[in-house]
């Protein structure tokens, strides 16, 4: 018999309903248990995080200065401006919506500080960082840089073997087992008598994001329009086929196919578009980024932290960075951003798991931002490169 595989947006929806369920009559007894399971996930995840860091974002950088050209550094620089134009977009538009939607002074709060209300685990094994996650950053800048401006692949060789060590980690490991610590913390929730309020507070969380990506979208190619001169609307109606195979794979790298094909429909030279779209599923984000933002920002509001434009910014631009590693696994934009959310944002274990839940929710939704997204681009990046044909 054919073995069924279920997403990973099921086993999160099926975690969060049995988290609920379950923690209405569950022994707190047994809940510790799940309890102590997400003490130990969490702090191995405070483990690995610096190690995903290096492992992706090195040899990401050294292979975009590999072979760099004119083509290449134009693609790399709208990629960015474009996850950075969708983070800060976010920005500001959460920052005029959120605080009216979502309680100034909620009982969330305490999860600022969850140990003052959540069950506690049975026992705690301590897994320190190998290193801190700026460090890990800031040496993946520099050997990713080092990198591309070498010769030699020694060393580009080993970093890219263990990138598939941490790729593997990630799918084999990290993305399994997020379900079971979802659960364990809408577990936690309920048992504490918080759940009803943060799954009301969530469905208005995407309800607005899901709007927000639209806007961002139109205003793309809005952009691709004026620069090309043409119907910005019709050239997004020609990319919904894309817009639709990414909601069902959930994967940038798997619509490549589809989206090439609407990209030349849209007038982009075959060999503007078989090396912008394959580039862009790498490197391009923006609705990912916008996700990330939204999320960090309402979960922020939500818990009473302090939501400041000098933080906030500097943390978009890091995320911008951080999703040109993103790995292609569902969910594996957020694992890549976790360190940036724990050191930039001082998000602890408990409001990470709210960040996974939230994230992965709109996985589809964000994937599919980010493939039409591909599309404007390879408009623009076909007419710097030259003269429509």
């Amino acid at each position: 018999m054919q073995k069924i595989r279920i997403s990973l947006l099921v086993r999160v929806i099926i975690a969060i309903a049995a988290g609920v369920l379950l923690g209405q009559f569950l022994p707190k007894e047994i809940a510790r248990i799940f309890v102590t399971f997400n003490s130990l996930f969490g702090n191995f995840l405070t483990f690995v995080i610096p190690l995903i860091i290096v492992g992706l974002v090195t040899p990401a950088i050294g292979e975009l200065g590999k072979g760099a050209g004119r083509l290449l550094l134009i693609t790399a620089l709208i990629a960015y401006g474009s996850t950075l134009f969708s983070g800060f977009f976010t920005y500001f538009s959460g920052m005029s919506i959120f605080p009216h939607i979502l309680p100034a002074h909620s009982e969330l709060s305490a999860m600022d500080n969850p140990e003052d209300f959540l069950l506690k685990p049975y026992f705690s094994v301590a897994m320190p960082a190998p290193i801190e996650v700026m460090t890990s950053l800031l040496l993946s800048f520099c050997i990713g840089l080092g990198l591309s401006s070498i010769k030699g692949n020694t060393l580009r060789e080993a970093f890219n073997d263990f990138k598939e060590i941490i790729s593997r980690l990630i799918a084999v490991i990290i993305i399994p087992l997020l379900p079971l610590h979802i659960f364990g913390i809408f577990l936690n929730m309920t048992v504490s008598g918080q759940v009803m309020e943060v799954i009301t507070l969530f469905l208005k969380v995407i309800l607005v994001i899901f709007v927000l990506h639209v806007v961002l979208l139109l205003l793309q190619f809005s952009i691709a329009g004026i620069v090309a001169k043409k119907n910005p609307f019709k050239l997004l109606r020609t990319m919904l086929p894309a817009y639709v195979t990414a909601l069902g794979t959930q994967s940038s790298a798997a619509t490549i196919p589809v989206t090439l094909g609407q990209v030349k429909k849209n007038g982009v030279r075959e060999s503007i578009a078989t090396f912008v779209v394959p580039l862009c599923a790498t490197i391009h984000l923006s609705g990912s980024t916008m996700k990330i933002v939204a999320c960090a920002m309402a979960i922020m509001l939500m818990t009473g932290m302090p939501v400041t434009f000098t933080e906030y910014g500097g943390f978009i631009m890091m995320l911008g960075i951080t999703m040109v590693a993103a790995p292609g696994v569902p969910g594996g934009a957020i694992m890549a951003a976790l360190g940036l959310l724990e050191s930039m944002l001082g998000f602890n274990e408990t409001l990470q798991a709210l960040m996974i839940a939230l994230y992965i929710a709109m996985d589809s939704f964000g994937t599919a931002c980010n493939v039409t997204g591909d599309g404007a681009i390879a408009i623009v990046v076909n007419k710097i490169a030259g003269k429509d044909k």
